[in-house]
């Protein structure tokens, strides 16, 4: 008896809730939203639905950025909370149904540019052929390269050099991309 009167309980409980929510939509704050439906609103999409414009580069540009309100005047960091962020343009892919606007602005984007290297690469070329440059070569810093290359690293110097500011931090690449 007491299992029934529990089970009547839930019941209750579970049409209450439903009724609830189902008034709440209904009413003009939903529209024609149907929150037990397949579509769901658009800006709730995952990743692989929706298209997102690259960050706005202003090319070093603080005081622009200022007043925009939005935009990327430098990429990357050494340390992610140190990464500026920006607001972007996404939208809908094609053929995708969703409820509501589909195209909005994403806030906190994070400023990061990547063009394909690859860190342990580099400093591997910099620890087995930094004497010829190539590591510079790879980076894109081509002048510096050459004369790497004619000096073999600087009789060495430079070739420590190199290292050292590779594992600091100090040696990136010469388009300013991240690792």
């Amino acid at each position: 008896m007491m299992n029934l009167l529990l089970l009547f309980c839930m019941l209750a409980i579970t049409v209450a809730v439903v009724n609830c929510i189902n008034s709440a939509c209904l009413n003009s704050t939903c529209g024609d939203f149907l929150p037990f439906s397949a579509v769901v609103y658009c800006n709730y999409l995952p990743q692989e639905f929706i298209q997102c414009d690259e960050p706005l580069d202003l090319h070093g540009n603080e005081t622009l950025r200022e007043q925009l309100g939005y935009g990327c005047s430098r990429y990357g960091a050494n340390r992610y909370s140190e990464v500026q962020r920006t607001s972007v343009n996404c939208s809908v892919l094609e053929h995708i149904e969703c409820y509501g606007n589909r195209t909005w602005l994403l806030y906190n984007r994070p400023c990061i540019k990547y063009s394909g290297y690859y860190f342990p690469t580099i400093l591997l070329y910099s620890v087995l052929l930094g004497f010829l440059g190539v590591d510079r070569f790879a980076l894109g810093h081509t002048g510096n390269a050459v004369g790497k290359l004619l000096t073999l690293g600087g009789l060495g110097v430079w070739w420590i050099v190199d290292i050292v500011l590779l594992i600091t931090g100090g040696l990136t690449p010469e388009d300013g991309s991240s690792w």
